[in-house]
């Protein structure tokens, strides 16, 4: 009896054990994303795409994953979502990595490039370039514990919505202006102070004057928001945000309780996000411009001076930031490395834009 009973011990020891063991890979069996975004997901392709993703997850995994959106403010605050993941407060967020410039200087680059790169080069560069792995590397050596995932991508937005024309660069001194990224830099040596407000409290700002000018997004997203209701000069190019990156942040202990087959269930699902979000994107632009008169809206493109303007103080910012931070000068410098190959291609292989 005592040989049977310390058998029987054995064997509930040694269950317990695998079963603690496997109790990992069981837990992963099904994954439940929660996720808020930094944008609400009513907005098309800022917002929209993560959505999709949430849908798409279930549907391609037979519902072992699942993700749960939560608007922007509802569970963590934009400004608060990469501390949120990495601290694993939730183990997913939705945002652009812009918006982490004030802790990691080289985070701009990987979300939107003053005259940089349209969506197909930063795809390029992300994808089969050495765009991912700086991307990782950024996260990884500034502590952060997140697994970074390219999840949605945009074309080029609009410059700028004025309450007055800006025909050359003293016209720009002292207006108070909403911009993001790295072109709030540029404005800012134009004598423009600059505030990054998030979507919704734009509209409000520009009617209570607390503002002067703002750029957020695309004309049919700008739209959604109302600008055009106060300000009536809206500018192109979009020389700030030719093309815009946004993310999805995983927890990495999360990350690694998946399996090879959810993570590149994950990740192939952003990969198809990145195709389906610009698609969005650009099937709806040109419908919102052509009512823009309807508006009383007058659609401007800047003036040659304008345009080299904003280039050479661009070139200023980019040799004060490269010289204060290493690794935005690393991922800098391999960026302009990879456009500068891309250039040779780009010169010779596409047709003339159409003229306006």
């Amino acid at each position: 009896m005592k040989k049977f009973a310390k058998s029987m011990i054995s064997v509930a020891i040694l269950s317990a054990a695998v079963a603690s063991v496997s109790a990992p890979a069981q837990a992963a069996d099904k994954i439940l994303l929660k996720t808020p975004v930094a944008f609400g997901t009513h907005l098309p392709a800022l917002g929209t795409p993560i959505k999709w993703v949430s849908e798409q997850l279930k549907l391609v995994s037979d519902g072992k994953m699942k993700m749960k959106i939560y608007e922007p403010g509802k569970l963590v605050s934009p400004p608060e979502i990469l501390d949120a993941v990495s601290s694993g407060k939730v183990n997913s967020g939705y945002s652009t990595a812009g918006y982490w410039q004030g802790k990691m200087p080289a985070a701009a680059l990987f979300s939107a490039v003053p005259f940089g790169p349209e969506a197909g080069e930063y795809m390029a560069w992300l994808y089969y370039g050495n765009g991912m792995s700086l991307y990782q590397k950024m996260y990884d050596t500034a502590g952060y514990n997140v697994k970074v995932v390219p999840c949605a991508i945009i074309s080029p937005e609009t410059s700028g919505w004025f309450s007055k024309p800006i025909e050359k660069p003293e016209d720009l001194k002292g207006l108070n202006m909403r911009f993001f990224g790295l072109g709030a830099s540029v404005m800012e040596k134009l004598g423009v102070g600059t505030v990054q407000l998030p979507g919704g409290e734009i509209f409000g700002a520009l009617e209570k004057g607390a503002i002067d000018a703002t750029e957020f997004s695309q004309p049919a997203i700008d739209q959604r928001l109302g600008l055009h209701k106060i300000v009536k000069y809206n500018y192109f190019p979009g020389w700030h945000q030719q093309a815009t990156v946004f993310e999805l942040l995983i927890n990495k202990d999360t990350w690694g309780k998946m399996s090879k087959g959810q993570q590149a269930i994950v990740e192939t699902t952003c990969k198809a996000s990145m195709t389906n979000a610009i698609a969005e994107g650009e099937s709806m632009q040109f419908e919102v411009m052509q009512k823009a008169a309807d508006n009383g809206v007058e659609i401007r493109y800047w003036n040659q001076t304008m345009l080299d303007t904003f280039k050479s103080k661009w070139d200023e910012v980019v040799a004060e930031k490269t010289a204060a931070d290493p690794f935005f000068n690393e991922v800098w410098t391999d960026l302009s490395t990879f456009r500068k190959g891309y250039d040779l291609w780009e010169a010779n292989a596409f047709l003339p834009r159409a003229q306006k």
